[in-house]
């Protein structure tokens, strides 16, 4: 309930609080003040607001924004980061493109920059052979990076040289190799017998000894007599579980009849020796790299570790 006063207001008897001064079906509202504690942040925001206004870019005009005292932009602090992004990276890639690849290992900071660089790399130039995984493709060839099987070594340098130099490319430096063809030299049985042969060197058949005798007169030169294979001429190894063009009797005999030769571009002509280095490291963290020969570092490789 509530009283009228003297001086034309109306308080609330239980409140002591006055009314707004309008009623609706006997209702009346309470003019109840703010807290003083809100009001004082109300405040606050408003002074900040002001401030805010006058140092930073606030008013949109017809071009651009109103500049503000401070000069400051989130464009501007955009390009200072990206400025500073690319001094670190052309730091890290200096001291990368300038050291021997078996020192890398030694240096943590720079293979974990070279490992993160080289998997960009590899999904810009490599993944539409070797895949996104780096597993590869055995029906077109392309060999799976993944596994310890290297027709031409999984060390750091020999990964190198061959990204550098490519497979089968014109160039006395280039990685070169080439399987005869059988055809006319082998009868059918011969063909046959060859083929069980090698799929006896990773127990995927009985022996035959008529096969052995013909791998040994014309394969063991490259294969070696036990199927080892060498990495000097590319020969890929015979005696694993591990095939680039099908592990059954007819795809190693349409491999003798007509060999298929890969091809791997020169990535040395296309690509800076950073980038070829963070590509090795890379390629050599898949899983089936071999063991690095070890360099000790020295004073002037290392790298800064980046936050």
């Amino acid at each position: 309930m509530a009283n009228k006063q003297s001086d034309g207001k109306r308080i609330d008897e239980p409140t002591g609080t006055e009314t707004v001064g309008h009623e609706w079906d006997g209702i009346e509202e309470l003019d109840t003040p703010m807290p003083r504690w809100w009001l004082w942040t109300l405040y606050l925001t408003i002074v900040w607001a002001i401030a805010y206004v006058i140092a930073y870019p606030a008013w949109p005009m017809l071009h651009k924004a109103t500049e503000g005292v401070l000069g400051w932009s989130s464009r501007g602090q955009l390009a200072e980061e990206m400025s500073a992004a690319d001094l670190a990276r052309v730091s890290v890639g200096e001291r990368l493109a300038a050291i021997d690849i078996n020192k890398v290992p030694a240096n943590d900071a720079l293979m974990q920059q070279a490992r993160a660089g080289g998997a960009a790399a590899f999904k810009v130039n490599c993944v539409q052979c070797h895949g996104a995984g780096a597993g590869g493709n055995q029906n077109l060839g392309y060999p799976n990076l993944n596994d310890d099987d290297w027709l031409w070594g999984g060390d750091m340098a020999s990964i190198e040289y061959t990204i550098e130099h490519g497979i089968r490319q014109p160039g006395s430096d280039r990685r070169q190799s080439q399987m005869p063809s059988f055809e006319g030299m082998f009868d059918s049985a011969q063909l046959d017998a060859v083929a069980q042969h090698v799929l006896s060197l990773s127990g995927k058949a009985k022996p035959n000894r008529a096969g052995a005798q013909l791998f040994a007169d014309n394969c063991a030169v490259c294969h070696g007599s036990r199927g080892d294979g060498n990495r000097e001429l590319g020969a890929p190894r015979l005696n694993d579980a591990i095939w680039l063009r099908g592990n059954t009797a007819e795809a190693i005999k349409a491999q003798m009849l007509n060999p298929k030769m890969g091809a791997m571009p020169a990535w040395g002509e296309r690509l800076d020796p950073m980038t070829i280095k963070m590509l090795t490291v890379y390629v050599h963290s898949l899983g089936g790299g071999e063991d690095f020969v070890e360099v000790a570092a020295e004073p002037g490789d290392e790298v800064d570790e980046q936050p």
